[in-house]
């Protein structure tokens, strides 16, 4: 068996969730060499593999220096974090670009209706910048299929920016205003106003740009200089082809093919369904990778599977968003 079906990922009920992780597990031990390597290092045996919790992560940082994919292909996107010439990059190589693409929107529909609702503004590099980050890749294919003719990027245009979103305000435009956490912190600095019918959506993204704060610093400051009761947040990387949302408060939830875990920073083998600890991300998108990641976040991971984030892991390589513009 050199594939899986794909078609009943974005549909998988909560009831069919660990029986569905357990045929990925079995597809990604069987082809993707890194991932059974990592997994018999481990001590882990497949036929000891009974339930979410056995199931072995891959630490984030591989795809910095391995090449992670389940069986062999051509790929057809290459996802690259962002970094300086002093980091390591990771390189997640995606073999269909349309499983990426029906994440995305089956997510952002699920969180935000329709697309076409939406004029979608985006305070990041444009997609001929930066082809390789998913986030614009992301948000370039919703601007698209927003069809409205403001969408589109504005990230070294504040003025138009603030012209678009008052012409946008007056209308009664839903729109959705998404960007770095620098950048928007700067938009709402230089341009402050009242927005009573837009979203403000932060991707992250603070490192090396500005003095380090918390979220809920951040936050009170878009509030104050945008007029918005609520900043809400998107939880995504170049290593996971789904995208956790928050709607207030950085408190994150996630599709129903992704779901959060929490190990212990001493005990990698001890994995919890809620806690307090290291974020471990199963997501069913990574079908062609490894679905199964240990990352460097730090937080808390609710009995309802929602989340916060709290910060990295000490010593970690300054990677994502906040490198975007770099």
């Amino acid at each position: 068996m050199a594939s899986i079906d794909v078609n009943n990922i974005f549909s998988v009920s909560p009831g069919l969730f660990t029986e569905k992780c357990l045929d990925i597990f079995s597809f990604q031990y069987a082809y993707n060499p890194v991932y059974r390597q990592w997994c018999d290092l481990s001590g882990t045996s497949p036929i000891e593999i009974k339930t979410l919790l056995d199931i072995p992560a891959l630490p984030i940082s591989f795809f910095k220096t391995h090449t992670i994919t389940s069986t062999q292909f051509e790929p057809e996107l290459i996802f690259e974090s962002s970094g300086t010439t002093q980091t390591i990059n990771s390189r997640h190589l995606i073999k269909e670009g349309a499983i990426y693409q029906r994440s995305f929107e089956n997510a952002f529909r699920l969180f935000y209706g329709d697309e076409k609702d939406w004029c979608i503004l985006a305070l990041l590099p444009s997609y001929l910048e930066r082809k390789h980050s998913s986030l614009v890749v992301m948000a370039d294919q919703l601007i698209r299929s927003s069809n409205h003719p403001e969408s589109g990027f504005y990230l070294d245009e504040f003025e138009k920016l603030s012209q678009t979103l008052q012409k946008l305000e007056a209308q009664g435009q839903k729109t959705l205003l998404m960007g770095v956490t620098f950048g928007l912190l700067d938009f709402a600095e230089a341009y402050p106003q009242q927005l009573k019918h837009t979203i403000v959506m932060e991707t992250g993204g603070m490192k090396g740009r500005r003095k380090e704060l918390t979220r809920a610093e951040v936050h009170d400051l878009l509030k104050a200089g945008l007029g918005v009761e609520q900043v809400h947040s998107e939880y995504g990387m170049t290593e996971l082809l789904s995208q956790a949302y928050s709607k207030g408060e950085g408190r994150f939830y996630c599709p129903p093919w992704m779901k959060v875990l929490i190990r212990d920073e001493e005990d990698p083998k001890l994995v919890k369904e809620s806690g307090t600890g290291l974020l471990q991300v199963i997501d069913l998108a990574n079908i062609y990778s490894c679905s199964f990641i240990a990352t460097e976040d730090v937080g808390r991971v609710y009995e309802d599977g929602s989340f916060e984030i709290w910060g990295r892991l000490d010593n970690t390589d300054i990677r994502g968003c906040s490198l975007l513009v770099v």
